[in-house]
């Protein structure tokens, strides 16, 4: 096969790989839009209808660590075409749902496909593409189909919703994953982790972090309806906490753990991972909070609120691959620090807006600037979060980044909606009696959100400008590898 060939080859890899992570991310958003027509087509109460979104989350973020290591001990291949599979049947069924408990169903497993799915498409990337410029842009692909997604979800969710009906928007996921079902075979070769020679797997390890992460998962949702300080809310994080501090000692422990902790001696892996759920809980809350207010204080309909996140989803596309290209010329940390800087700027902007907003005076500006701000964090994150590791635990280091961005996703939602339902009851509870409308109070609930969310991205800029290693002046055609000279990865 000739030189052309085989790199005509790694970037038909990577467009396969980037569209189906765009699929399992845009599934996080679209749902969010259709909520209302689900709720009346299947006769959901408003106590159960957050189930249709928890589902998936809590099994998403709880097997994330068990996918990428499975990937790096069965076979990268193996487990992408399984998640594909399981997330392409399981949205068919989400689509054709006849119950409440059906749907809910459906969408668990469509969470276990993701989870599968997501950390496999991303060590393949990092095994197909040599550590460097290439993987960089790689990776600038990969981070603009993660970073778009999530705008993207809402914005397709409103017009598939408003157009056809809401079974379209799981519907719409069955054509893409059977045409990469049957590319897999034709693109990719089997492989898995040279670290491991036998494929030993450390079932005590991968039972107590994913329960455990999944009642944290599950413990977040509570904490919106009970409160915090709630007898269940504290009984299911005590447990959570209790199974990844058991999970952390039998890593210790495990001979081929599923997650080796010497990854975290890689200064700047580890502080991206931190990052990362900051960068998460900001983005994911600014979305959610940012629809709420056009819907309930602008009174968008779903159509109009999807289309207003086409500028936030553009940006993020086209600066993601200026990203990368900043990154391999001047390293994570700078990049990383200046994206995180303009978020939390855009948000400041945010804390302004007024009752009665106009799209392109109070919005629009905020939504080009964020969407620079985060293509320049998505990216730089997710290199750093790799940057160092070997093909052996490629799988792994995939799931880890992968899971504190979800986990970020998580905390970031259920902070912000308590701090939102806070001020605004404050704020209403302080104007009884006076001639203040519902929407004032809303508007103040969700401007004091953006203040805690500017905070957030503000202590990530922090610790990605303290914490994360420069980037080491190149020696000649070696590539650019954040301690590339530790004796662990050498030992690996």
């Amino acid at each position: 096969m000739t030189n052309s060939s085989i790199s005509s080859k790694r970037w038909a890899i990577l467009a396969l790989v980037v569209v189906a992570q765009f699929m399992v991310i845009l599934d996080v958003a679209v749902v969010n839009v259709a909520l209302p027509a689900i709720e009346s087509d299947l006769g959901f109460s408003q106590q159960s209808l957050q189930w249709v979104i928890t589902a998936y989350a809590i099994v998403f973020g709880g097997a994330l660590l068990l996918g990428g290591r499975l990937a790096d001990l069965l076979g990268r291949r193996r487990i992408f075409v399984a998640g594909v599979a399981v997330f392409t049947l399981s949205s068919l069924l989400s689509g054709l749902a006849w119950s409440e408990e059906a749907l809910i169903v459906s969408r668990a497993l469509q969470g276990l496909g993701g989870a599968l799915l997501a950390p496999a498409s991303l060590s393949i990337l990092m095994t197909t593409f040599q550590e460097g410029r290439e993987r960089n842009l790689a990776l600038g692909l990969w981070g603009a189909a993660s970073g778009s997604g999530g705008a993207a979800g809402v914005l397709l969710g409103g017009v598939l919703t408003s157009y056809l009906s809401w079974p379209w928007i799981f519907f719409i996921n069955v054509p893409v994953g059977a045409a990469a079902i049957a590319l897999t075979p034709l693109l990719l070769d089997e492989n898995r982790g040279s670290a491991y020679g036998r494929r030993h797997f450390d079932v005590a390890g991968a039972a107590s972090v994913t329960s455990g992460l999944m009642l944290a998962v599950y413990a977040l949702t509570r904490a919106t309806e009970d409160g915090w300080t709630s007898g269940t809310t504290v009984g299911l994080f005590s447990a959570a906490a209790a199974l990844i501090l058991g999970f952390v000692v039998i890593e210790l422990r495990s001979a081929a753990p599923l997650l080796p902790l010497r990854l975290f001696r890689l200064r700047t892996l580890t502080a991206a991972n931190v990052t990362a759920v900051l960068i998460a809980a900001t983005a994911f809350s600014w979305w959610f909070v940012q629809t709420l207010y056009m819907q309930q204080v602008l009174h968008y309909s779903a159509i109009q609120a999807g289309l207003a996140f086409a500028p936030i989803a553009v940006t993020i596309a086209v600066f993601s691959n200026v990203a990368q290209t900043l990154v391999t010329r001047f390293g994570v940390r700078p990049v990383l620090t200046a994206g995180l800087l303009l978020t939390a700027t855009s948000l400041v902007l945010l804390t302004r807006l007024p009752v009665e907003g106009h799209f392109f005076w109070d919005l629009f500006p905020a939504f080009m600037l964020g969407g620079v701000g985060l293509s320049l964090s998505f990216v730089p994150v997710t290199i750093g979060g790799l940057t160092g590791v070997g093909p052996g635990d490629a799988g792994i280091a995939s799931g880890l980044i992968n899971t504190t961005r979800q986990m970020g996703g998580a905390v970031g939602l259920a902070a912000i909606s308590t701090v939102a339902t806070t001020f605004t009851n404050q704020y209403s509870d302080a104007h009884a009696g006076t001639t203040s409308s519902t929407t004032a109070a809303l508007t103040h609930g969700f401007t004091s959100s953006f203040y805690v969310l500017a905070a957030f991205a503000l202590a990530g800029a922090v610790i990605a400008a303290t914490l994360m290693r420069p980037a080491p002046r190149p020696a000649g055609a070696e590539s650019m590898r954040d301690e590339s000279l530790d004796p662990m990865e050498e030992a690996a």
